[in-house]
């Protein structure tokens, strides 16, 4: 008997695992065949900016204090905070206290987390809140000290800020530099050239950061100081649209991003909530790895229309000849089964080889 479904049933599911199993062997974890056909078909690409396409290790450069406030204790105030919340900024932090050999014992009451914005505790029964400057200064109205405007005005636009303050009144101002990744704008350079259409930047950081990242690393759009339902926001009318939408980031605040996306990528460095929900994990810090990742969706796509096309095909050829009488039935059935076996044992080599081969 000669049929469709028996080589069918067998190839395209070993073809994905397969696909899958060599992604693994390149560091990428896909958690379902569906994602990596969405990343073959997508056409638009959102990358978080901070661990993404800046290092997931900025560093702390400087403290610029106000009210007289020792520069030492203000950064051992943030720390103390800070780490209860660990995420590449955080951790530059702590780590900062570190080096300089400041003790930050629990000083604090409850920790409070607001996704997005910063953290917000008590300690001497004082307010303390740190975190960016829409949440210290806007969302919880904290006020700049008196003839201190223009010092907080002369600190530099090329760092990446983090806002301290004590009592309802800014303390500090940590200056944190969050080198671009060198690798970052010749990733950009091949998604293009790979069949992305729009490459896009989105950033809880100022609009000055945001676009001069933007500009040495070549998106086609960016978006400065937004948050976390704004880029799930914007993932959705993306969708809305007709378009295929990948997400990259590494955060916390990018998770509802990432669940949106039709693929949802996170870099092993990131946060574990952001990693639990991705749909595909880098497990090396890499960028050029999402260059494979595409070459290997693609070409899983390639080899499940080889697939179906052979099958079609071979198997109405031997239809057709059996019914001419050219060939016996138990030849047919024979050719049938053997080419089914042929086709399964071919969808388990690597994608990558037998591109190369054909080459």
């Amino acid at each position: 008997m000669v049929d469709f479904s028996c080589a069918l049933k067998l190839s395209m599911p070993v073809t994905v695992l397969s696909a899958m199993r060599e992604c693994q062997d390149n560091h990428l974890t896909v958690k379902g065949g569906k994602f990596l056909e969405a990343i073959a078909d997508a056409d638009t690409i959102v990358f978080d900016k901070t661990g993404t396409l800046t290092m997931a290790t900025p560093k702390v450069v400087d403290v610029v204090t106000f009210s007289g406030n020792d520069k030492d204790e203000m950064l051992r105030i943030a720390a103390c905070l800070e780490e209860h919340y660990p995420h590449s900024i955080a951790n530059a932090v702590v780590a900062r206290a570190a080096e300089k050999g400041l003790e930050h014992n629990e000083m604090h009451s409850k920790v409070e987390y607001v996704v997005a914005h910063g953290i917000a505790s008590t300690i001497e029964d004082k307010k303390v809140v740190i975190g960016s400057w829409h949440f210290v200064m806007e969302d919880e109205a904290c006020t700049i000290p008196e003839g201190e405007q223009d010092k907080l005005d002369n600190i530099s636009k090329r760092y990446s800020r983090l806002f301290l303050a004590i009592g309802g009144e800014l303390s500090a101002v940590i200056c944190l530099e969050d080198p671009l990744r060198p690798e970052a704008p010749d990733v950009i350079k091949k998604l293009h050239e790979a069949g992305f259409k729009n490459i896009v930047m989105m950033t809880g950081d100022s609009k000055h950061i945001a676009k001069r990242v933007a500009k040495k690393v070549g998106v086609d759009s960016y978006y400065a100081e937004v948050l976390p339902e704004e880029k799930a926001g914007f993932v959705q009318q993306e969708k809305a649209k007709g378009h295929t939408v990948v997400m990259i980031g590494d955060g916390i605040n990018d998770s509802p991003a990432l669940s949106e996306a039709d693929c949802g990528i996170a870099i092993s460095e990131g946060a574990q909530l952001a990693r639990q929900i991705a749909d595909v994990m880098i497990s090396e810090d890499d960028l050029y790895k999402l260059i494979t990742l595409k070459e290997l969706s693609g070409l899983l796509m390639k080899r499940i229309r080889f697939n179906y096309r052979f099958v079609v095909g071979f198997n109405l050829g031997l239809i057709a000849l059996g019914l001419l009488g050219t060939i016996a039935p138990a030849t047919s059935a024979t050719l049938h089964n053997g080419s089914t076996i042929a086709l399964g044992l071919h969808s388990m080599t690597n994608l990558r080889r037998e591109d190369n081969e054909r080459g």
